[in-house]
């Protein structure tokens, strides 16, 4: 790294002030300094690097491209500066611990285990977004994402947590006197669907399910789909590791599985120093699936 091409730390701060405010009043309200201050610090780094940050043009100042490059890699730099300082003076303790999964995930698995973590981290407070999509991992923001799939995910550390296949089941009332020879005899079953974008929903559209059924799908939401097809009321497609105990029992009967080295959930995070409450939460998923499993 050389150090010398780093940009005046002053007209930097100014300038992601800007950009995170979208006005130089704004930015100078956000600093604590006058908006002549935060005028004279944009033009001194423009200055510096020799390119046009800002467009004036209009009555309006915006970002040129050049501009919109710099203010992303510098919101992300002093973002993440901001977050490793709360981190390690305590600040950031008592923010509730942000987790996402998917509906599935949070519905299947994480929802029923979570009073075995708050049972050893009470002070803990914790906020979950049961959501089909991929949120995006910020300081400040979502702490860790439960994601399935087989990985990597650009710019986030990622370990592979629980490895299990996507199956196929349905109850044995529902498949009784058919003939089940492949795939393709499946399309004309009725079919369960979890409302929005899950891991089966991507494993159906990469199959092509949804268009070539003929028997119609009923889509509901991720707590009820597994009820559905424990009822006979169609088959559905989920990750083997919530059905297990029931194939071991007969309630359900596998009907195709797909295996991809690696796919499972992942633990995902961002990079850098973890905050005392994820760190926590990270050794309880990896210590209950040791004791456990699934």
């Amino acid at each position: 790294m050389d150090w010398r091409d780093l940009p005046p730390l002053a007209g930097l701060r100014a300038f992601a002030a800007f950009a995170d405010t979208g006005g130089v009043a704004q930015a100078g309200v956000a600093l604590d300094v006058s908006h002549a201050a935060i005028s004279q610090q944009l033009r001194s780094l423009e200055a510096h690097l020799g390119v046009s940050l800002l467009d004036r043009a209009g009555r309006t100042m915006h970002l040129t491209a050049e501009g919109d490059a710099l203010a992303h890699a510098a919101l992300q730099g002093f973002a993440q500066m901001i977050e490793a300082s709360r981190t390690i003076t305590g600040a950031n303790d008592t923010r509730p611990l942000h987790i996402t999964a998917t509906p599935t995930f949070a519905a299947s698995w994480l929802m029923p285990c979570l009073p075995r973590f708050r049972a050893i981290a009470p002070d803990v407070n914790i906020l979950l977004n049961p959501t089909p999509d991929t949120v995006t991992l910020e300081p400040g923001g979502v702490d860790i994402a439960i994601r399935y799939g087989t990985g990597p995910w650009a710019g986030l550390d990622n370990e592979l947590w629980l490895e299990s296949p996507m199956v196929v089941v349905g109850a044995p009332e529902l498949i009784a006197g058919k003939q089940i020879d492949s795939a393709d005899d499946l399309r004309h079953l009725p079919w369960l669907e979890e409302f929005g974008r899950s891991e089966g929903s991507d494993w159906l559209r990469e199959h092509g399910v949804s268009e070539a059924t003929t028997a119609g799908f009923i889509q509901v939401p991720g707590n009820l789909m597994l009820d559905g097809a424990r009822d006979g009321q169609g088959i559905a497609v989920t990750v083997r590791a919530f059905v297990e105990a029931d194939l071991q029992s007969g309630r359900l009967v596998l009907l195709a599985e797909e295996e991809r080295e690696g796919a499972g959930y992942h633990i995902v995070t961002r990079p850098g120093v973890q905050r005392p409450p994820l760190k926590a939460f990270v050794r309880w998923l990896k210590r209950i699936l040791a004791e456990e499993g699934a």
